[in-house]
């Protein structure tokens, strides 16, 4: 795919990729006797929107030549050759046909297509390790914006309270105004332990503010689940890398042994990925011969992904999608709404709904370009539009306050949207500050001392460094107990189980 090129690039995959299946356990109780993976020709790669990039190769590259009789460049060499022969200083000729390149590419105006140079290229391929280190969030460029799309779940980036639509205006003070999403990449990634400052707008609020992050190893597990009330299982998968099929199945047979009835299918968060593991896990839940997607060239010829499924779960279905669920995310939603009847509940999803091609020059530079759309089984195009739910749901107000900089200090006296901020998130998660206006009084002080014991820290009154993360952490966890998109999940599933 990311990841899909996501902040930290992780499990791409280049070359030669063999077909794979997935095949029934005996003890298992999908009925699902295969999976075929499809071969998706010349490096056809379905992306997610930001810095992770998940990819699939196939075939062989093909060289093309471009001779000088060609007239539509003859203004290009005219104005190599005036630079060549009259700049003032002496000229790198590398350096100039990167920039002619990426200036063609940027001329597109398509966030999804990229040119890369030899380094950032080698840092792209370097992503086919299965481990990676970074701050763990999907971006995109938008509107000469570094948009988050997602952050990576358990990943530093999640842990700081970064959501997907905030906006990244500088990086360590260096504005990423006009970047492509590739060289935020470069600025953003970096060596596990280190810190890195970013600078975040999130929508709705006056201030942007600095979030310092220490760089991490990102987690690779991209299946997570438990079992919860009446036999009803919740199962999150937080990318589509390439074991996550293999993954999702063992999860579902492992809760089937425990008595599973009915699962919640967790998008929520989910950038995307590889396109094979979208048509392999929509097959899971989609009859056999159902369609998943279609993928239409400039031409309007379209390609059709029929289910290649033998046998469909014996368990009713819903799945969570919000606005951080992109690409690949949207394939399987779209699919399993459209050819399953699955009910989805949540919000609206991001909107990604184009197709890439990758290609590697003989200096090891890499291009990657969209050569394609796809469309939803009944033929919708999905692109910057989303898929909507068929039950919108809205999380608490205070799932959307905006990140307080733990490195500043917020203590008695001191006025400031912080401290409005920090007022109301000590109030959802049950400390009274006594006000919510910005001002720290002494009733804040007191919320604060309360949390800070409870929470076995100096009990200082004021809130910065680890009080600080503490105490957005503890706004996570207030926000997944009362994670009111999944009670309405449960709700439509105990219906459908009935």
């Amino acid at each position: 795919m990311k990841v899909v090129k996501t902040l930290d690039e992780k499990n791409v995959e280049q070359g030669q990729h063999e077909q794979e299946q997935l095949t029934e356990k005996k003890s298992g109780y999908l009925h699902i006797k295969k999976f075929h993976f499809i071969l998706i020709l010349f490096f056809l790669i379905l992306l997610s929107t930001g810095i992770t990039v998940f990819a699939l190769s196939f075939g062989e590259e093909k060289v093309i030549t471009v001779g000088t009789e060609r007239k539509e460049f003859e203004k290009l060499y005219s104005a190599y050759d005036t630079l060549k022969s009259g700049y003032f200083e002496e000229l790198d000729q590398k350096k100039l046909i990167n920039g002619a390149i990426d200036g063609m590419v940027k001329a597109l105006d398509d966030p999804y297509t990229d040119y890369m140079s030899v380094d950032e290229a080698e840092k792209f391929h370097s992503s086919i390790d299965s481990s990676f280190q970074g701050i763990g969030a999907e971006i995109q460029e938008k509107d000469g914006h570094i948009l988050i799309v997602s952050p990576i779940k358990g990943s530093p980036a999640e842990r700081a309270g970064l959501r997907p639509n905030d906006i990244i205006t500088s990086v360590d003070g260096k504005s990423l105004q006009g970047m492509t999403s590739t060289e935020a990449v470069s600025i953003i990634r970096g060596k596990k332990g280190t810190k890195v400052e970013l600078t975040i707008q999130r929508p709705g609020t006056d201030a942007p503010v600095k979030v310092p992050i220490i760089r991490d190893d990102i987690p690779i597990e991209t299946v997570y689940g438990e079992m919860m009330e009446e036999g009803i299982a919740k199962v999150q998968i937080t990318s589509f890398s390439s074991n996550t099929s293999k993954e999702l199945v063992e999860k579902l047979n492992e809760f089937k042994n425990q008595g599973m009835r009915g699962l919640v299918l967790d998008l929520r968060q989910n950038p995307g990925g590889l396109l094979d593991e979208a048509v392999s896990i929509s097959s899971m839940f989609v009859p056999k011969g159902k369609l998943i997607l279609k993928v239409e060239d400039r031409n309007g010829k379209t390609e059709e992904y029929p289910s290649k499924n033998d046998g469909n779960p014996d368990f009713p279905l819903v799945v969570l999608i919000d606005k951080g669920s992109a690409s690949a995310s949207e394939i399987l939603a779209g699919a399993v709404s459209e050819s399953a009847g699955v009910k989805l509940v949540g919000e609206n999803t991001f909107g990604k709904g184009t197709v890439q091609t990758a290609k590697d020059f003989p200096d090891k530079s890499n291009i990657k370009f969209t050569t394609a759309k796809w469309l939803t089984p009944n033929g919708n195009w999905i692109h910057k539009k989303g898929i909507k739910p068929d039950f919108e749901v809205p999380l608490p107000d205070y799932a959307s306050l905006p990140i307080i900089n733990p490195d500043k200090e917020l203590k008695l006296s001191v006025t400031s949207n912080e401290v409005e901020t920090a007022q109301k998130m000590l109030k959802a998660i049950g400390y009274d500050p006594g006000r919510e206006d910005g001002f720290f009084d002494e009733k804040t002080h007191e919320a604060v001392v309360s949390f800070q014991i409870a929470n076995n820290l100096p009990a200082d009154g004021v809130l910065k460094g680890d009080s600080t993360f503490k105490l957005m952490e503890k706004l996570r966890e207030q926000i997944q107990t009362n994670d009111t998109q999944l009670q309405k999940a449960i709700e439509v599933l105990k219906e459908e189980m009935k």
